[in-house]
């Protein structure tokens, strides 16, 4: 690919300076002569050379100063244009002042450079300076155009004509590798509508794009209004899908460089942008004052939700953090960025894992956290069905040995990450977490009852996060990036979805508003079909789904639900401050019957004790019924009977 700023070399600094001297000094022997009506022999009294040669010197100092002569020609722009007049007008006023001083000390009642000259003068140099730049630039132009009739051609059109929409379009003007062709722009404000922008037309709004695709073979649209609410962003999205052209947005201001925009600010639309909805505001302005100055534990911090939570934390500028996680390489770099980014942060790093008591009662004493952020589980669904009982070492008793120390040391609040998988669980993880819920709220409400203990147990529940380690979409990302196929569980599979940064502002929400027993669960919003979201990822990735990309049908794995729920059938949800934040209303269970089952479900090793494991969670939890899953043999009625006591 042809790049003309390396092809064509840049003048140097002298020699530009060499010619903006050369036009001082000519233009100073054109104005005597205009001045003269063109007739030479009447300027025999005035030493004309001697006079161009003095404008010159003083041309040549004020430039060294104003630094007129550094700019690179071919890109002269209105800033240089002032910069231009400003040297002119300094040589004009430093040069009659020595014109005065020279008629009025060295040759009484003469002028070398009379002020009609003068004045002449100053519009011919700065006429010529400014014409001679514009004509390199010109010519310039010229040849890069004629280099673009090589380049691949890209029809465009940019929806949004402000500022952001303006700097777009000059920005894709100068792109070296692809000839843009500018159709007009969008516009949602009637006021721009109709008009000219950049001597392009604003055509109209959104509704225009479907007759611009046919009538001008646009094959892109850049979307450059950066306030867009997602919902109009996703409408806007969704229309270039149906009309098969492919949607670039671009990045937020603060990823400029230098306040300005060039095509690396623009990117590919990410399936994140038609997923993510209106950020939900948190009414409660006391999460940074509640937290500001606490030591705080965060368990699973090298996780999605547990770094984001932490990084969320650092925010509130808290007394000390305690990051744990036993996985190394994940807590170690995660350790690094928020260093980085918080040098002030009292931050300790504990490779440790749940499960081991002894370390962290060693922990708590050291440290003696007051809010601990529970984030630590095992999440996958297809491989918590093969290992059953890590998955209870992890998210029961982890969860439990973590609770028992928060009360033991005295922690304020303890608060629980759960997932809408332990609504109605079909698979071991949900129903290890719903079991992890149970022993959270039968032991607030024992604390509650018997005034043992001041820590404050609450739960939040949501579902699936994008992006987040594992999940559907960076998934996706590969298998597009290989070239397919795409493989989807069940045509008709929906999940829920939230960003990283949404769940976590619910923990910390939890973890303010939260009184203890409380299970708090977010309005999700619209469940999404995985299959329409993967073939809403092959055509954002400018391919088709099914002709370019594949879509490949595997059948729902061992566990996995058709779709999820944050509530039960039984469950009924109570109102917050916020409209989209609900509190379950979950009958809590008597502690002493959940802590023996639990202490049942811990007894039972080995692989021939997962099906007794699984029979005894689903005495724990009732609507737990296996789907697609060697457990399923279970749920017959008489296996069930034959493990109750």
């Amino acid at each position: 690919m042809i790049n003309l700023s390396k092809k064509i070399n840049i003048l140097p600094r002298w020699i530009i300076a060499f010619l903006d001297g050369f036009i001082m000094f000519q233009c100073v022997i054109l104005a005597f002569w205009l001045r003269a009506n063109f007739d030479w022999a009447s300027l025999a009294d005035y030493p004309v050379i001697g006079s161009a040669a003095t404008y010159l010197m003083i041309g040549a100092m004020v430039m060294f100063f104003t630094k007129s002569y550094v700019g690179i020609v071919r890109h002269t722009s209105l800033s240089d244009g002032l910069l231009l007049m400003r040297t002119t007008i300094i040589t004009a006023v430093v040069a009659y002042l020595v014109d005065f001083g020279y008629s009025v000390f060295l040759v009484p009642g003469k002028h070398f450079l009379p002020l009609s000259v003068l004045v002449i003068t100053s519009v011919l140099t700065l006429s010529f300076l400014m014409v001679y730049r514009l004509f390199v630039k010109e010519i310039f132009s010229l040849i890069k155009y004629k280099v673009e009739s090589n380049l691949p051609e890209k029809d465009v059109l940019i929806f949004g004509a402000g500022e952001a929409g303006i700097l777009i379009h000059k920005a894709i003007l100068k792109n070296t590798h692809y000839k843009f062709n500018v159709h007009g722009f969008l516009d949602d404000d009637p006021k721009k509508q109709k008009k000219k922008v950049e001597g392009i037309r604003v055509h109209g709004g959104l509704d225009m794009l479907d007759s611009l695709v046919k009538e001008k073979g646009v094959k892109e649209l850049i979307i450059s209004v950066m306030d867009l609410s997602p919902a109009r962003k996703r409408e806007i999205i969704d229309r270039c899908i149906t009309l098969n052209i492919h949607a670039l947005t671009i990045t937020p201001v603060n990823e400029w460089v230098d306040g300005s925009t060039k095509t690396g600010s623009l990117r590919e639309v990410n399936i994140e942008d038609l997923l993510s909805r209106d950020a939900i505001m948190l009414k409660n302005k006391n999460v940074a004052s509640y937290l500001s100055g606490k030591t705080i534990l965060v368990t699973g911090a090298a996780g999605s939700i547990g770094s984001e939570i932490c990084k969320q934390v650092a925010r509130a500028n808290p007394g000390f953090l305690i990051m744990l996680d036993k996985a190394e390489s994940p807590l170690h770099e995660h350790e690094i960025r928020l260093e980085s980014e918080f040098q002030d942060l009292g931050l300790q790093t504990v490779l440790a894992d749940v499960t081991d008591e002894e370390n962290l009662e060693h922990i708590m004493k050291t440290y003696r956290p007051e809010v601990i952020f529970h984030a630590a589980a095992y999440k996958h669904v297809p491989m918590m069905e093969r290992y059953p009982i890590q998955a209870v070492r992890c998210n029961v008793l982890g969860t439990k040995t973590v609770a028992d120390l928060a009360v033991r040391y005295g922690v304020e609040k303890f608060v629980l990450v759960s997932t809408d998988k332990a609504v109605n669980p079909t698979n071991v993880m949900g129903a290890s977490k719903r079991i992890a819920e149970m022993y959270i709220q039968s032991l607030d409400k024992k604390l509650r009852e018997t005034g043992n203990g001041g820590t404050r147990f609450i739960t939040t529940r949501f579902g699936n996060v994008l992006g987040s380690n594992g999940s559907v979409i960076p998934l996706f990302k590969e298998q597009i990036k290989k070239g397919g196929p795409l493989t989807v569980t069940d045509a008709k599979v929906t999940r829920y979805f939230m960003t990283i940064p949404e769940a976590c502002d619910l923990v910390l929400e939890a973890g303010v508003m939260g009184n203890g027993g409380e299970i708090f669960v977010f309005d999700m919003g619209e469940p999404v079909k995985i299959i329409d979201l993967a073939r809403k990822m092959i055509h954002l990735s400018g391919k088709k789904p099914d002709v370019d990309i594949m879509i490949r049908i595997t059948g729902l794995r061992p566990g996995e639900k058709l779709y999820e729920e944050v509530l039960n059938d039984q469950e009924k949800s109570l109102e917050t401050h916020h409209p989209k934040i609900k509190i379950a209303q979950v009958r809590p269970g008597v502690f002493d019957e959940v802590n023996l089952d639990i202490s049942l479900l811990m007894e039972m090793k080995g692989n021939e004790g997962e099906m007794t494991l699984v029979g005894q969670m689903k005495k724990m939890v009732p609507e737990f019924l296996s789907h697609k899953s060697r457990f399923e043999a279970i749920d017959n009625e008489s296996i069930v009977h034959e493990l109750k006591p």
